[in-house]
């Protein structure tokens, strides 16, 4: 047998592997019609109702077309443009930070992305599930204009939180509100009617501000409202919505089930006089409308509306939501089902009809499709389970015999020239049912409810009258949200209703005891036991209070710059590097390009830069003064004052006494610009020579008292022995690394990019980011396991929390950051500050030890789905998800500190001797 060849079995199977063919491909057009049935992936989509096997009946598995798996979830987020002025937040009914949590999933932060989401919406993961996000952010993504499409922000909203739901956290109140548990307004009873979502929403919000006497009021033995019982199982599991209502309750607020707005039991006069200050009626549009052709037929002739045809179907089909083992969804096996209506609701009602067994399903409805209510989302749910749509048609007459319903009729409608629609008798229809669903619409009809409402206005809808600002009725102590408000159309502007209120309310509430607040809101945000980790260290001697700053580089070109960083919350910045008067440059431009390894991705996520800029063009008098004013406005914060001279004792001693004088609170000696400076002896030039490096270091400990590190180069072919040379110089730590000397690219016409004037010349210039990243790891740990314990000012590809904790693994003490706020802007400090308590805070849970920081173990799926049917888990016990929450923060803390004490765990934990 011959050397070259594989055996004939492994022959067989590179057969598979592509071949470079020398000829065209011939196959028949009937062999590739038959080849093919083997390899579809997209299932049958044509023919006739016996061409699909696969029934829907009993089969509640999640449908949504937006759910996404970590994988599907990750792409997604890192398409986002991450927009200045997000249209998509503006586009949200409660103002979702959206680019702020896609960013958090980006960086695999995913306790951040839903801090963020729930912070704003209580309700973060159920509106996940069910928003009709192209007519809110998603239709307002700037990347429709692109060929890939709006972001899913949808699916990116409901991993976040459903990511979150796994880690068992429980909210807590933020300590570091005002504590107003002695303060008798905080006090104040406060009652809400219905736990739907505004209900939810507004208590949630009264609890975080401090209110401890929140009670929620539900007539039915179950909690979540039309979420629960008007949400189909396979858009809105029940165990979603019990999660959200256990958030609420963690924050004090408590729930009555079997209580409902009515005479007969609770009625606004009554709760005033039982002491409630306050009153939040959230009870949505409990009476279905219907056409008077329906008025004496009800189920046993086959007759249903909405409002008992969804609960029937939710009771039986969602697990845990009712306590009763013996609820059966209604049977329709075989049968044909008209639904009347062209909302959500009417899509609901017909899918659901179809997992009751109806054999067809016809959608009716007065106008044509460019008039329809239903979402896009919900009328291709529909279309592609096989609903046949019927526009342009009214139900005139049902047909009844033998006490069922056999048939309806159906009149034509058009509509006019001025607008109106008209029904036109002269073209019928007679279409054969056996079950007809009303989904027309709800109103308030309920005498005993609106008796209940005494002494509330209504509107010519019959429906309260309430200021669309502070959700308050014509009683002032009265407040309304949700659809029973008459603006609400979707569960999200429901949590928003609830969201005003709670604000309202409390100005209310304190007015009442003669207390002010704030004109502007200020509603807390949402807050777990991970916000509490302290991530503040001390290196040199001087406290940080946290481990991010800014590298010296263009987040820190001016003293502005330095300053919105600082508002944003990093812990420290290094300065733009400076030299004296004499030695003042002039930057070339271009001098900061896109890097070619980001491939054709384009937008904030590069994954390198190349820059040919020197050192600031100010002055060291402009950063002096800088300085001093930093200080003066930012005292928790630290500033590092980034100094170059060439190998001259004198020019040191002046720029580091000058930088010392002005406050700064430590320097960093710039020993390893790699281009421009290191023909002028500055630099690279004296930061590639280990004598050099110990002489300066020397002098610069001689002249000042204040700490100092050395900036390093990694152009060398062993940084450890210029580390050594610093510190045996005297300095209290070092910089690992500047940029990496590179050439960008060429381009086809030979030009090098960048290239700078007419003569388009260019030079090598420092590669930055995520492409360096490996490298400075490298520079990082060979440090810290040849001088354990030595600070090392990390930086080089840092663009998360999760890289920021690789580097602290290493031997890193602090984290310098660059090239990911040149991808995008200071906010991101945020999300590195979360995300890196996150993954303290989840080490000492037990519980997770099988998660990769905060991803969990992913199981088998498909179009982000896990391969598992809803059967496969009911009457399952579902696990207390009180069972894992409880403080970590002791073991935390020390986890943190051993970390950055010891500053070699990586070399401790995975370096074996060289």
């Amino acid at each position: 047998m011959a050397l070259s060849k594989h055996v004939p079995d492994i022959e067989s199977l590179l057969a598979l592997n592509p071949r470079v063919t020398k000829t065209a491909n011939l196959v028949s057009t009937s062999d590739t019609k038959k080849a093919r049935k083997h390899w579809k992936r997209n299932g049958q989509t044509k023919g006739c109702a016996t061409c699909f096997p696969e029934p829907l009946k009993n089969n509640f598995d999640d449908v949504k077309h937006t759910t996404l798996s970590e994988r599907g979830a990750l792409r997604e987020s890192q398409r986002c443009l991450k927009c200045a002025d997000a249209p998509c937040q503006r586009s949200c009914p409660t103002q979702l930070d959206i680019k702020s949590f896609i960013t958090s999933i980006s960086n695999k932060n995913y306790y951040g992305a839903a801090k963020a989401i729930l912070s704003d919406n209580p309700l973060g993961l159920t509106c996940g599930m069910v928003c009709p996000t192209s007519d809110l952010c998603v239709g307002g993504c700037n990347l429709y204009a692109s060929e890939e499409g709006p972001i899913n922000i949808g699916g990116l909203q409901q991993f976040a939180v459903e990511m979150f739901k796994d880690m068992h956290l429980a909210q807590v109140r933020d300590p570091s509100l005002p504590n107003v548990n002695d303060i008798e307004s905080y006090q104040a009873k406060v009652a809400l009617i219905g736990c739907g979502p505004a209900s939810i929403s507004c208590a949630t919000f009264l609890a975080r501000l401090g209110y401890s006497n929140v009670t929620v009021f539900e007539k039915e033995a179950f909690v979540g409202g039309l979420s629960s019982s008007e949400i189909p199982q396979f858009r809105l599991p029940f165990d979603v919505v019990s999660f959200e209502v256990e958030l609420m309750k963690d924050l004090g607020v408590k729930v009555e089930n079997g209580r409902s707005l009515a005479v007969s039991d609770l009625t606004l006069d009554g709760l005033k006089k039982g002491g409630y200050e306050a009153v939040f009626v959230g009870i949505g549009l409990p009476n279905p409308k219907c056409s008077p052709i329906f008025k004496d037929l009800d189920t046993s002739h086959g007759f249903l509306n909405s409002k008992t045809f969804l609960p029937a179907v939710s009771k039986a089909s969602k697990p845990g939501m009712c306590g009763c083992s013996a609820a059966a969804i209604p049977d329709m096996q075989g049968s044909s089902v008209i639904v009347l209506g062209a909302g959500d609701t009417a899509m609901d009602c017909a899918t659901s009809a179809l997992r009751c067994g109806a054999k067809r399903v016809f959608i009716v409805f007065r106008k044509g499709f460019h008039n329809m209510r239903a979402v896009p989302e919900e009328m291709e749910v529909a279309k592609n389970e096989r609903c046949e749509f019927m526009p342009f048609l009214s139900p005139r007459e049902v047909v009844v015999k033998g006490g069922k319903i056999t048939a309806l009729k159906l009149c034509r409608t058009e509509q006019n020239d001025s607008g109106e629609w008209a029904e036109d008798e002269d073209q019928m229809v007679t279409l054969k049912a056996n079950y007809v669903i009303s989904a027309f619409g709800s109103g308030l009809s309920d005498d005993s409810v609106l008796g209940a409402l005494t002494p509330l206005k209504f509107d010519k809808w019959g429906l309260p009258v309430v200021d669309p600002t502070t959700m308050q009725t014509s009683e002032e102590s009265v407040f309304c949200g949700g659809d029973l408000a008459g603006v609400t159309q979707t569960t999200v502007e429901a949590v928003n209703d609830g969201k005003q209120a709670a604000w309202h309310m409390h100005t209310y509430l304190q007015s009442l005891h003669g207390l002010a607040i704030p004109k502007e809101p200020q509603l807390p945000k949402f807050f777990t036991a991970v916000d509490q980790v302290d991530i503040s260290v001390e290196v040199a001697g001087i406290r940080f209070p946290n481990p991010f700053g800014l590298a010296s580089a263009t987040p820190t070109t001016s003293a502005p710059m330095m300053r919105r960083g600082f508002e944003a919350g990093w812990g420290f910045a290094v300065t733009k590097t400076y030299g004296l008067d004499k030695d003042l440059v002039t930057n070339v431009s271009p001098r900061i390009v896109r890097g070619t390894t980001s491939g054709p991705v384009f937008g904030p996520g590069q994954s390198s830069f190349l820059n040919i800029e020197l050192i600031s063009e100010k002055t060291a008098a402009y950063w002096c003064q800088a300085i001093t004013e930093l200080k003066r406005d930012f005292k928790e914060q630290v500033v590092i004052a980034s100094i170059m001279c060439g190998f001259n004792e004198d020019d040191w001693t002046v720029l580091a006494k000058q930088s010392e004088a002005a406050g700064a609170d430590a320097l960093e000696l710039n020993l390893s610009c790699p281009h421009g400076m290191g023909e002028r002896g500055m630099g690279l030039a004296c930061g590639q020579n280990p004598e050099l490096v110990l002489n300066i270091c020397k002098w610069v400990r001689a002249a000042v008292k204040i700490p100092f590190f050395a900036k390093l180069t990694p152009n060398v072919t062993d940084i450890v022995q210029i580390a050594t040379a610093a510190k045996n110089g005297g300095a209290d730590g070092v910089t690992a690394t500047n940029t990496v000397s590179g050439l960008m690219g060429i381009q086809p016409s030979s030009k090098a990019w960048p290239s700078v004037g007419d003569e388009s010349r260019t030079t090598y210039g420092g590669l930055s980011g995520n492409a360096i990243r490996p490298i400075a790891l490298r520079a990082v740990s060979a440090i810290g396991r040849a001088l354990p314990g030595y600070p090392v000012l990390a930086t080089g590809g840092i663009d998360s929390a999760d890289v920021g904790l690789q580097f602290l693994y290493c031997g890193a003490h602090l984290l310098e950051v660059c090239s990911a706020i040149q991808n995008q802007d200071f906010t991101l400090i945020e999300d590195y500050i979360i995300g890196l308590k996150t993954l303290l805070y989840l080490q000492g849970i037990a519980e997770l030890s099988q998660w990769d920081g905060q991803s969990k173990p992913t199981p088998q799926h498909q179009l982000g789905k896990p391969i598992v049917s809803v059967a496969d888990v009911v009457g399952k016990v579902q696990d207390d998800i009180h069972s894992m929450r409880g403080g970590v923060l002791c073991g935390v803390a020390h986890l943190y500190s051993l970390l950055l004490l010891t500053g070699n765990m990586f070399s401790a934990r995975y370096l074996a001797p060289i």
